[in-house]
């Protein structure tokens, strides 16, 4: 079964503090259904130096969103859609297109 989002994928967030905001998808964890989106879902972490010469601080990195939360962006049509998957004809392998122009992606 092909994935319904995947790693450099650009998506939109549809729910929770970051509704509407863009970014590209760093990371995937599709056995929790966990999704990390660049510059969305920003957290504080307070890290103490460990090692000599590193640095300590406060510093803000993406946390998890849920992939319920986030809807893949078409990149030939621009807008929010489902995926939806085709043969394709010459390879006869599978793969994602949008549901809205029924380009494959």
């Amino acid at each position: 079964m092909t994935a319904r989002i995947r790693k450099d994928d650009t998506v939109i967030v549809l729910s929770g503090k970051d509704k509407g905001s863009q970014g590209t998808v760093i990371e995937i964890l599709p056995k929790k259904g966990k999704v990390v989106v660049k510059g969305v879902a920003l957290v504080t972490r307070h890290l103490k130096a460990r090692k000599q010469g590193e640095v300590g601080g406060i510093k803000k990195t993406e946390g998890y969103l849920n992939l319920s939360q986030v809807m893949p962006i078409c990149p030939s049509c621009k807008k929010p859609s489902r995926m939806a998957t085709k043969v394709v004809k010459e390879t006869g392998k599978r793969a994602r297109a949008c549901h809205r122009c029924e380009e494959i992606i």
